[in-house]
């Protein structure tokens, strides 16, 4: 991985509000818990070069590189405990990002679903909104506040809340496969697919909740490789990156 500035050329954003959604396990680089660093530094240097080109950037991080709540009620907790647990792992690594995305010098706000006024502000959707326009990027962690809710989910609900154009789920591979690519030698890449595409075939990216809320209002959703350099802003600025996944009608534009 390598940061800097963006290598995408001049232009205006196709998407001049985007959400980036971010599993913990993004944050774990080698390691087997916790956050890198690095990992870290590396993202927020992609984030920083998409907001200075005048795109508004609004980030859900998961917490899995911490706690996961379902892993921990298949082991007897009880599943609400866990999520909740899961969702103050969330907390950490929004504050990590945080410390990381700063030291770009771009101005940054966490913001938690759930109340916790010494290290976050509370989610008022209009106060997030109010960020995005100043120029902050914001942070949302928590989730949506609420158990049996994945932070997938929490990702498609505040990208509709906050009138984001397209929703980027960030993964290790470049996009939606018919196949596990790192099991399965000759996986297919879809370049494009559509909401129900996701539903009907299972195919594991977002849960169906997060598809359901993105294909009833119409939110874009790509899914690409967080580890090449400048795939943000690629993204932001249209160039067909990963995997498009939208309604019929626009699921044969570019990406």
């Amino acid at each position: 991985m390598s940061g800097g500035p963006s290598a995408v050329g001049p232009g205006s954003p196709r998407y001049g509000r985007i959400l980036l959604k971010l599993s913990g396990e993004a944050l774990l680089g080698n390691r087997q818990y916790g956050v890198d660093p690095q990992v870290c530094a590396f993202i927020a240097s992609q984030v920083a070069a998409v907001r200075a080109r005048g795109v508004e950037v609004g980030i859900v991080v998961g917490g899995g590189n911490i706690f996961r709540g379902l892993s921990a009620a298949a082991q007897g907790m009880d599943r609400a405990t866990g999520d909740y647990i899961g969702m103050l792992a969330t907390v950490m690594n929004g504050l990590a990002l945080q410390d990381a995305v700063e030291r770009t010098e771009t101005p940054t706000r966490v913001m938690s679903a759930i109340a916790m006024n010494e290290i976050a502000e509370p989610y008022i959707r209009r106060r997030a909104v109010r960020h995005l326009e100043k120029g902050r990027v914001v942070i949302f962690v928590a989730g949506t506040g609420n158990p049996y809710f994945t932070t997938d989910t929490a990702a498609a609900l505040r990208a509709v809340e906050i009138g984001a154009e397209v929703l980027l789920k960030a993964t290790k591979v470049d996009g939606v496969y018919d196949a596990d690519p790192m099991t399965v030698p000759g996986a297919r890449k879809y370049d494009r697919l559509e909401y129900t595409d996701l539903l009907r075939d299972q195919l594991k990216v977002l849960d169906g909740a997060a598809v359901s809320l993105c294909m009833e209002n119409d939110l874009p959703i790509v899914v690409f490789d967080l580890n090449g350099t400048d795939n943000i802003a690629r993204v932001a600025f249209g160039e067909p990156v990963g995997t498009l996944i939208a309604g019929p009608a626009a699921a044969g534009t570019p990406a």
